[in-house]
């Protein structure tokens, strides 16, 4: 094996390796906001994901007018960084099918990734990937436009694990306040905010579930938003809990002052990072064989971990060390 073996080769032999995709995932409805969304990743950078909305975002009757809309704005000068995906109706929603046909038709080269809201089972969930995968064939569309799927219902929750199994999936969300309110008052209103959101016994046992569930097939699990919109210290203490008490690796924003606070919470800190880089790149001198370093055994496993660390911080906008940006990035 060379000395010069990237990781990516050397750490998975083939297998899939953990997504790398940016730790904030922002909703925007309208054009306007789509818009301000994407003037936003040229001032702050391209830390974070653009998800346009169907399922909130269209007036009713107004589902085809606004799929349009975002295939517009996806194709323009405007989306400069291509980190823009869209959520569809749900399964129960007549426009599901003719959001699909729209975006992926339209779009499908472009689009980061389609959203699906509301599955109460993995069956629905595997009907909707089918009719995008068909989608996406008929429009000549080869790649794998990867899936995010919302948990927010009893019937997702109990087949979490299927569901993660699924074709093309790349994400798993937990959905806060449909979860909450499908339990008819047994949880308070109060446990949509937080410390109540993390404390709850029931929401607690959802969201390490979601996380297992995620964690177990290689897919991202990402956490639900902070109602408080203004307030950036609560934004950022709930993606804190999230990241560190039950391990999503992702989160939603709702308003623009959420983004950063997000990045912040959820990125390495420069000393693992600083770590990351010499052991990965001691490792690779060894050939991807064990290593000493600090006095600590270090191999394949931990470098692993290591290699998810430096990929954090590349999408996150934290300092790499010049070699390894240079070894590992260029």
């Amino acid at each position: 094996m060379s000395v010069a073996t990237h990781p990516n080769q050397a750490l998975f032999g083939g297998e899939k390796s953990f997504p790398a995709i940016p730790s904030c995932e922002h909703f925007a409805g309208s054009e306007k906001l789509i818009l301000k969304a994407m003037s936003l990743q040229d001032s702050l950078g391209p830390i974070f994901d653009i998800t346009c909305d169907c399922e909130d975002g269209a007036a009713a009757g107004q589902e085809r007018e606004h799929a349009e809309m975002i295939v517009r704005v996806l194709n323009s000068v405007d989306n400069k960084h291509k980190m823009a995906g869209a959520r569809i109706h749900d399964y129960t929603h007549a426009a599901w099918r003719l959001d699909v046909d729209i975006l992926v038709g339209g779009a499908g080269q472009v689009l980061t990734y389609i959203t699906i809201p509301k599955c109460t089972r993995a069956a629905q969930a595997a009907e909707m990937i089918a009719y995008i995968q068909k989608v996406a064939a008929t429009n000549g569309i080869t790649r794998e436009i990867p899936i995010h799927i919302l948990v927010e219902t009893h019937g997702a929750l109990h087949e979490a694990y299927e569901i993660a199994a699924l074709p093309w999936l790349q994400v798993l969300d937990f959905g806060l306040m449909d979860f909450v309110s499908g339990h008819y008052g047994a949880i308070p209103a109060s446990a949509m905010r937080s410390p109540g959101q993390f404390e709850h016994r029931l929401l607690a046992r959802a969201k390490a579930n979601v996380v297992a569930a995620a964690l177990a097939h290689g897919v991202v699990p990402a956490h639900n938003v902070t109602l408080d919109l203004k307030n950036a210290e609560i934004t950022y203490n709930d993606a804190s809990r999230a990241r560190h008490e039950f391990g999503f690796q992702r989160m939603w924003s709702i308003y623009p002052t959420q983004i950063q606070a997000i990045v912040d919470a959820m990125k390495p800190n420069y000393g693992e990072v600083s770590d990351a880089a010499n052991i990965l790149l001691a490792a690779q001198v060894a050939d991807w064989g064990p290593i000493q370093y600090a006095g600590e055994l270090h191999d394949r496993a931990t470098y692993r971990y290591f290699w998810e660390v430096l990929q954090k911080a590349k999408l996150t906008g934290v300092d790499i060390p010049a070699d390894a940006l240079t070894a590992f990035f260029s």
